[in-house]
Protein backbone atom coordinates (compact mmCIF):
# COMPACT_ATOMS: atom_id res chain seq x y z
CA UNK A 1 0.00 0.00 0.00
CA UNK A 2 1.06 3.86 -0.76
CA UNK A 3 1.68 6.04 1.82
CA UNK A 4 0.08 8.80 -0.41
CA UNK A 5 -2.79 9.63 0.67
CA UNK A 6 -3.40 7.56 3.75
CA UNK A 7 -7.25 6.89 2.92
CA UNK A 8 -8.80 7.35 -0.92
CA UNK A 9 -13.04 7.61 -0.43
CA UNK A 10 -15.01 6.39 -3.20
CA UNK A 11 -18.80 6.58 -4.09
CA UNK A 12 -21.77 7.61 -5.31
CA UNK A 13 -22.59 11.61 -5.07
CA UNK A 14 -24.36 12.32 -1.70
CA UNK A 15 -22.63 9.44 0.01
CA UNK A 16 -21.19 11.40 2.27
CA UNK A 17 -17.59 11.14 0.91
CA UNK A 18 -16.24 14.66 1.90
CA UNK A 19 -18.23 14.46 5.26
CA UNK A 20 -16.51 11.09 6.46
CA UNK A 21 -13.85 12.35 4.88
CA UNK A 22 -12.96 15.31 7.17
CA UNK A 23 -14.17 13.46 10.14
CA UNK A 24 -11.73 10.44 9.31
CA UNK A 25 -8.57 13.38 8.67
CA UNK A 26 -9.53 14.78 12.12
CA UNK A 27 -9.70 11.38 13.73
CA UNK A 28 -6.27 10.33 11.95
CA UNK A 29 -4.41 13.88 12.13
CA UNK A 30 -4.26 13.82 8.47
CA UNK A 31 -5.11 16.48 6.50
CA UNK A 32 -8.04 16.24 4.19
CA UNK A 33 -8.82 16.99 -0.08
CA UNK A 34 -11.41 16.63 -2.19
CA UNK A 35 -10.64 16.34 -5.83
CA UNK A 36 -13.96 17.75 -6.62
CA UNK A 37 -12.75 20.86 -4.91
CA UNK A 38 -9.27 21.19 -6.54
CA UNK A 39 -11.45 20.87 -9.90
CA UNK A 40 -13.85 23.79 -8.94
CA UNK A 41 -10.65 26.01 -7.73
CA UNK A 42 -8.57 25.27 -11.06
CA UNK A 43 -11.30 26.01 -13.00
CA UNK A 44 -12.89 28.88 -11.57
CA UNK A 45 -16.41 27.70 -12.21
CA UNK A 46 -19.00 24.85 -10.31
CA UNK A 47 -19.01 21.34 -11.88
CA UNK A 48 -21.93 21.82 -13.12
CA UNK A 49 -21.52 24.60 -15.24
CA UNK A 50 -18.53 22.83 -16.63
CA UNK A 51 -20.27 20.09 -17.59
CA UNK A 52 -23.46 22.26 -19.05
CA UNK A 53 -20.63 24.58 -21.03
CA UNK A 54 -17.88 21.85 -22.09
CA UNK A 55 -19.43 18.25 -22.21
CA UNK A 56 -19.20 15.51 -20.20
CA UNK A 57 -15.72 14.25 -21.97
CA UNK A 58 -13.77 17.55 -21.13
CA UNK A 59 -15.00 17.47 -17.54
CA UNK A 60 -13.93 13.58 -17.29
CA UNK A 61 -10.48 14.74 -18.64
CA UNK A 62 -10.12 17.76 -16.02
CA UNK A 63 -11.24 15.25 -13.58
CA UNK A 64 -8.79 12.36 -14.13
CA UNK A 65 -5.93 14.87 -14.28
CA UNK A 66 -7.28 16.38 -10.72
CA UNK A 67 -7.31 12.88 -9.25
CA UNK A 68 -3.54 11.73 -10.40
CA UNK A 69 -2.09 15.06 -9.12
CA UNK A 70 -3.84 14.44 -5.71
CA UNK A 71 -3.06 10.64 -5.58
CA UNK A 72 0.34 11.71 -6.05
CA UNK A 73 0.79 14.02 -3.66
CA UNK A 74 -1.48 14.40 -0.99
CA UNK A 75 -0.67 12.50 2.13
CA UNK A 76 -4.32 12.73 3.84
CA UNK A 77 -7.66 11.68 3.61
CA UNK A 78 -8.25 11.86 -0.25
CA UNK A 79 -12.54 12.16 -1.25
CA UNK A 80 -12.61 11.50 -4.99
CA UNK A 81 -16.04 12.48 -7.35
CA UNK A 82 -18.43 10.26 -7.60
CA UNK A 83 -17.38 9.40 -11.23
CA UNK A 84 -13.32 9.24 -11.08
CA UNK A 85 -13.44 5.67 -11.52
CA UNK A 86 -15.37 5.38 -14.64
CA UNK A 87 -11.70 6.03 -15.88
CA UNK A 88 -9.33 2.76 -16.47
CA UNK A 89 -5.93 4.75 -15.77
CA UNK A 90 -7.36 5.84 -12.40
CA UNK A 91 -8.39 2.03 -11.32
CA UNK A 92 -4.78 0.96 -11.89
CA UNK A 93 -3.69 3.92 -9.76
CA UNK A 94 -6.12 3.36 -7.07
CA UNK A 95 -5.00 -0.48 -6.55
CA UNK A 96 -1.60 1.19 -4.42
CA UNK A 97 -3.81 2.93 -2.18
CA UNK A 98 -6.15 1.83 1.14
CA UNK A 99 -9.74 2.63 -0.82
CA UNK A 100 -13.68 2.86 1.12
CA UNK A 101 -16.05 2.82 -0.99
CA UNK A 102 -18.95 4.29 0.19
CA UNK A 103 -22.11 2.50 -0.54
CA UNK A 104 -26.07 3.50 0.04
CA UNK A 105 -29.71 2.44 -1.84
CA UNK A 106 -31.30 4.67 -3.92
CA UNK A 107 -33.92 5.59 -0.86
CA UNK A 108 -31.20 6.81 1.13
CA UNK A 109 -29.52 8.75 -1.62
CA UNK A 110 -32.81 10.12 -1.99
CA UNK A 111 -32.98 11.18 1.42
CA UNK A 112 -29.85 12.83 1.35
CA UNK A 113 -30.04 14.73 -1.81
CA UNK A 114 -33.09 15.19 -2.95
CA UNK A 115 -31.36 13.96 -5.86
CA UNK A 116 -31.87 17.82 -6.83
CA UNK A 117 -31.35 19.11 -10.23
CA UNK A 118 -27.55 20.63 -8.91
CA UNK A 119 -26.62 17.13 -10.19
CA UNK A 120 -25.80 17.27 -13.76
CA UNK A 121 -25.97 14.03 -14.36
CA UNK A 122 -29.63 13.25 -12.44
CA UNK A 123 -31.07 16.93 -14.25
CA UNK A 124 -34.63 14.23 -15.58
CA UNK A 125 -35.93 11.44 -13.65
CA UNK A 126 -33.53 11.32 -10.81
CA UNK A 127 -34.12 7.96 -9.29
CA UNK A 128 -34.44 6.47 -12.30
CA UNK A 129 -30.84 8.13 -13.46
CA UNK A 130 -29.41 7.35 -10.09
CA UNK A 131 -30.38 3.63 -10.45
CA UNK A 132 -28.94 3.42 -13.73
CA UNK A 133 -25.37 5.25 -12.76
CA UNK A 134 -25.26 2.77 -9.75
CA UNK A 135 -25.47 -0.04 -12.54
CA UNK A 136 -22.70 1.66 -14.66
CA UNK A 137 -20.29 2.25 -11.14
CA UNK A 138 -20.87 -0.12 -8.40
CA UNK A 139 -18.57 -2.86 -10.10
CA UNK A 140 -15.90 -0.32 -10.61
CA UNK A 141 -16.18 1.00 -6.94
CA UNK A 142 -15.87 -2.68 -5.98
CA UNK A 143 -12.79 -2.92 -8.17
CA UNK A 144 -11.03 -0.62 -6.72
CA UNK A 145 -11.94 -1.27 -3.29
CA UNK A 146 -9.98 -2.34 -0.31
CA UNK A 147 -13.32 -1.84 2.22
CA UNK A 148 -16.78 -1.42 1.67
CA UNK A 149 -18.35 0.19 4.03
CA UNK A 150 -22.48 1.20 3.66
CA UNK A 151 -23.62 4.17 4.96
CA UNK A 152 -27.18 3.60 5.13
CA UNK A 153 -29.07 4.56 8.11
CA UNK A 154 -26.06 5.42 9.59
CA UNK A 155 -24.49 8.70 11.26
CA UNK A 156 -21.52 10.10 9.82
CA UNK A 157 -19.49 9.11 12.93
CA UNK A 158 -20.78 5.78 12.62
CA UNK A 159 -19.31 5.48 9.46
CA UNK A 160 -16.18 6.91 10.05
CA UNK A 161 -15.73 4.48 13.12
CA UNK A 162 -16.34 1.63 10.65
CA UNK A 163 -14.07 2.68 7.72
CA UNK A 164 -11.48 2.80 10.56
CA UNK A 165 -12.46 -0.57 11.45
CA UNK A 166 -12.68 -1.76 7.96
CA UNK A 167 -8.77 -0.53 7.56
CA UNK A 168 -7.60 -1.28 11.23
CA UNK A 169 -6.41 2.30 11.28
CA UNK A 170 -5.26 3.79 14.67
CA UNK A 171 -7.08 7.08 15.32
CA UNK A 172 -3.89 9.91 15.96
Amino acid sequence: MSAVPAVVLVGPMGVGKSTVGRLLAERLGLGYRDTDDDIVAAEGRTIADIFVDEGEPVFRAIEKRAVHAALASHEGVLALGGGAVLDADTRALLAAHRVVYLSMDVEEAVRRTGLNAARPLLAVNPRKQWRELMEARRHLYEEVATAVVPTDGRTPEEVTQAALDALELKEA
